[in-house]
């Protein structure tokens, strides 16, 4: 700085550029160390693994790469990378067992032991299979009635399965439990509308020529 002075040069900009560097260096590091110690702990918890299916900050993907400072995911085709010092929360889907849940609406004309009934029993014969066996953990638990909706009684059960199995054997199931519903004549209700003319149109009585015509 002394030898600076001696030439010249004026050392007051290049304290202030030297002040700004340093201050975003010591920014960086501090985000670069929280991005470690975030990551040692969601290894050392074993949060997630390789292969995963999570939702981090409400974005769902497989995970691809988990390491010290980010964690990246891949949903669809698109590659979602996330700095580990900035996630707020993880939802592992497929860690040790995972489980698709079923609200199941009926019409409320229909008797609800029966149809409880039927679901169990379609449950009941996937497991009894051998390539669904290996899916599932156990037969669906059918909780029972759930809610009353508008036009629908919904009756609640869960599957559980091993590790992201629970979509394919949750499509396997609404398609036997579709065919089941058409055997037993339960029926699945859909949105009606009714629309309203207001109040009815009395027709005028015309004569013409002898004849009485009704017009509107």
């Amino acid at each position: 700085m002394i030898i600076l002075r001696k030439i010249n040069i004026d050392i007051a900009p290049i304290l202030a550029g030297a002040g700004i560097i340093g201050l975003a260096v010591g920014f960086g590091a501090q985000e670069l160390v929280r991005d470690l110690i975030f990551g040692f702990f969601i290894l050392l918890e074993d949060q997630i693994r390789k292969g995963h299916v999570a939702v981090i900050n409400g974005t769902s993907g497989t995970v691809e790469k988990l390491e010290l400072l980010t964690i990246t995911l891949r949903d669809a085709g698109v590659v979602h990378v996330f700095q580990n010092g900035k996630i707020n929360t993880v939802s592992n889907m497929t860690k040790d067992w995972s489980a698709i849940l079923f609200n199941i609406g009926v019409a409320y004309k229909e008797n609800i032991t029966q149809v409880m009934q039927v679901m169990q029993e379609v449950g009941d014969g996937m497991f009894a299979e051998e390539e669904y066996k290996v899916k599932m953990l156990a037969s669906i638990e059918v909780s029972g009635l759930n809610s009353f909706d508008d036009s629908a009684l919904v009756i609640r059960g869960r599957i559980r399965t091993k590790p992201g199995q629970q979509w394919g054997i949750g499509r396997e199931y609404r398609k036997r439990l579709k065919e089941a519903f058409d055997l037993h004549n339960i029926e699945i209700p859909f949105p009606h509308q009714t629309i309203y003319w207001g109040e009815e149109i009395q027709l005028l009585k015309l004569t013409i020529d002898g004849q009485e015509k009704k017009v509107i």
